[in-house]
């Protein structure tokens, strides 16, 4: 059973654990993109709960809805292009610079852990990002700005010079996570030597299974999230921190590389 505390008596033990690692495995939510202004998705008052997802199929087969996909992507540019990186992304990249990230993985699309400065050879976006669009027939990217304004002045959902459905380079509900993505998560999970969840409520799978292969491997396992997590009570999580990750994650990294 993990040892669970609140933000404030976490952060020493959360430092420990990070000051003893080598190699940590950072597993990251949409609960540390709150600050930088981007809306929580699976919390009480997130995205899930206010808006029914578009499935991958639905909008590969229905042009009603890939009008609809637009719509969305052009109301919530605004948020993303405003978002920036705040103190948990800016301390992901303390700790990989002081060489203590075997890899970072995020189910967020939001960019902003590059924006940070994460090195992407130690990142894994396992669900996509919105800050490129993809063609579902080619696979060339693109910035999606002209895209978004060719949709806002003639309504039509934008195609690529190929013919080929256009959207945003996320996965999509239903949509299959890429294989070699998935694959160097797996990968690095059982050379860490410490697991640590932010902001995650590690209810989607496979993603949610990474940390757990990790902690499969012997590594310490210590979770940060604000609410309940699917994680919560299981045998291998060794350290259990309810609080806000923003408060916890930068003074505890600051403690162990001070």
């Amino acid at each position: 059973m993990a040892n669970r505390v609140d933000a404030v008596a976490g952060v020493e033990p959360l430092a420990a654990l990070i000051r003893a690692s080598t190699r940590a495995l950072v597993f990251t939510g949409a609960g540390i993109s709150t600050a930088s202004g981007i809306p929580d998705f699976r919390g009480p008052h997130g995205v899930w709960k206010s808006s029914a997802p578009i499935f991958y199929q639905r909008f590969m087969a229905d042009p009603d809805a890939r009008v609809e996909y637009w719509e969305r992507s052009v109301a919530g540019a605004e948020i993303l292009d405003a978002a920036k990186p705040n103190a948990v992304h800016r301390a992901v990249v303390d700790l990989e610079r002081a060489g203590k990230v075997e890899l970072v993985v995020t189910q967020n699309v939001d960019g902003l852990h590059r924006d940070a400065g994460t090195d992407p050879d130690h990142l894994v976006e396992i669900h996509g990002t919105a800050r490129e669009t993809e063609c579902q027939a080619c696979g060339e990217r693109t910035d999606p700005v002209s895209h978004r304004e060719s949709f806002t002045e003639t309504g039509v959902p934008p195609v690529c010079h190929c013919g080929g459905i256009l959207k945003s380079a996320t996965i999509s509900f239903g949509q299959q996570l890429r294989e070699a993505e998935v694959a160097k998560a797996f990968d690095a999970a059982p050379r860490s030597d410490l697991v640590v969840s932010l902001g995650s409520t590690l209810s989607v799978t496979p993603a949610a299974d990474i940390p757990l292969a990790g902690a499969a491997g012997g590594a310490p396992y210590a979770i940060v999230n604000r609410g309940e997590t699917e994680h919560d009570g299981l045998a291998q999580v060794t350290l259990r921190i309810e609080g806000d990750v923003g408060e916890v994650f930068p003074q505890a990294v600051n403690a162990a590389l001070g």
